[in-house]
């Protein structure tokens, strides 16, 4: 069979295919391969945000707080928990990434407080590596960011971090699916070799949550934080989660303490005293109408199953990277991501000299939508419950015409404020 027919007869074979069905697609005809920074709207998050906006806002207004709203950060965090391999009580719902990051960085410093080195690697995401500056400046006391570098811009240096591990390391931390290049580390072998140096280990899971299988639990992870408007399609900015191990509760303290992490938050009192369990680790006010949005997303991708979205994942990305192998190669395509299914998220990345310029034309000319990283990387994020086979070779299919054509030599120059 040609590239179409084949698409077209795993589209029809699909199991996960009815899911698609779920969320909007206004444009029927846009290829939309970008799940791994906004994934798509789903059609029961339309009806939460009317229900939320109009009746819990509307006409039950401040009533709202203990019929729904007080709890929520902590039960969407069960909710999500399972994806993440952790029990119940050890997820919340709140702030952004790098506010979660920066708060569970500073606990886990101060945690190892006569140990000075964090270990991270130069995959890690730019945002990431800024708040553990950050952190390590703010507790001080020599506390300095070691940045390990890739071999090659797309493995972990796993060896290298591992060699580099000591009495002097307080916490490792990197982000399980690289942002860039797509490398998954082995989670419970990372752990492992950290914990055997006595130091704590923090993952972003940003990347990694809603599609592929992750055990917290079962690799002795300690922290962990993340995003939610990926392939958990929480929306654009939805709030992020932080992840505690449960026999860290007491151990750790939230650098950042406001009402929400009160034992008595209602007592007002002027004096702090945290309260037990993953609540600690709020502070202020949650978002309440973004957190609630959050709920009927991660309750379809639960539905679906990890381990469903996870072996459609590897097909999609092996067709990506068989037709990159035969029909991109040829015309100056590099892999930026590893070849090895095992060591690889849900986006494949494909270097070109011309990449944004490519990027621009892909979506302009051929409304296909995936996204651009400098210096040369196109990043094709395949979401499993949207995503189909014929959207991959379309792509594909674009790709061969724009560089053949020298039609994204009309965007040389451009560059739009987000890519």
């Amino acid at each position: 069979m040609d590239d179409t027919a084949t698409a077209a007869a795993r589209d029809a074979a699909d199991p996960l295919a009815s899911f698609r069905d779920r969320f909007a697609f206004p444009d029927p005809d846009l290829v939309y391969l970008d799940g791994n920074s906004l994934g798509r709207l789903p059609h029961a998050t339309v009806a939460r945000a009317t229900d939320v906006v109009t009746r819990a806002w509307g006409e039950r207004l401040i009533r709202s707080w203990n019929e729904d709203w007080w709890e929520a950060p902590l039960r969407v965090g069960d909710a999500l928990a399972p994806l993440l391999g952790a029990g119940p009580g050890e997820v919340a719902i709140a702030d952004s990434t790098s506010v979660n990051l920066f708060k569970l960085v500073v606990a886990a410093l101060r945690a190892r407080s006569g140990r000075r080195r964090i270990l991270t690697d130069d995959l890690n995401f730019p945002s990431d590596l800024y708040v553990l500056a950050g952190a390590a400046d703010l507790v001080g006391d020599g506390r300095h960011v070691e940045v390990v570098p890739s071999p090659d811009g797309v493995h972990g240096p796993v060896d290298a971090i591992i060699d580099r591990l000591d009495d002097d390391v307080a916490l490792v931390t990197l982000s399980l699916v690289t942002f860039k290049s797509g490398y998954l580390y082995d989670l419970e072998a990372v752990t492992a070799a950290a914990h055997a140096a006595g130091a704590l280990v923090l993952w972003d899971l940003s990347h990694a949550a809603g599609a592929v299988p992750i055990d917290l639990e079962g690799a002795g992870a300690d922290l962990a934080v993340g995003c939610t408007y990926k392939y958990l399609n929480g929306g654009p900015g939805s709030p992020a989660f932080l992840y505690v191990r449960r026999r860290l509760h007491g151990q750790l303290q939230n650098p950042i303490t406001g009402w929400w992490g009160h034992t008595r938050p209602f007592d007002f009192s002027p004096g702090y005293a945290a309260t037990d369990g993953i609540r600690r680790f709020l502070t202020g006010t949650a978002p309440i109408i973004s957190t609630l949005l959050i709920e009927p997303a991660v309750a379809i991708v639960a539905e679906a199953g990890i381990e469903a979205i996870r072996a459609k994942s590897v097909a999609q990305t092996e067709q990506l990277i068989g037709r990159w192998e035969r029909d991109l190669a040829p015309l100056g395509f590099s892999l930026n991501t590893p070849r090895p299914a095992a060591r690889r998220g849900s986006h494949v990345s494909l270097g070109h000299p011309d990449g944004l310029g490519i990027d621009l034309a892909l979506i302009n000319d051929h409304n296909v939508l995936p996204d651009f990283r400098p210096p040369d990387n196109l990043r094709f994020g395949l979401a499993p419950l949207t995503t189909r086979y014929a959207d991959i070779d379309a792509a594909v299919d674009a790709l061969i015409d724009i560089v053949t054509t020298g039609r994204h030599r009309d965007y040389e120059g451009a560059r739009p404020a987000v890519t």
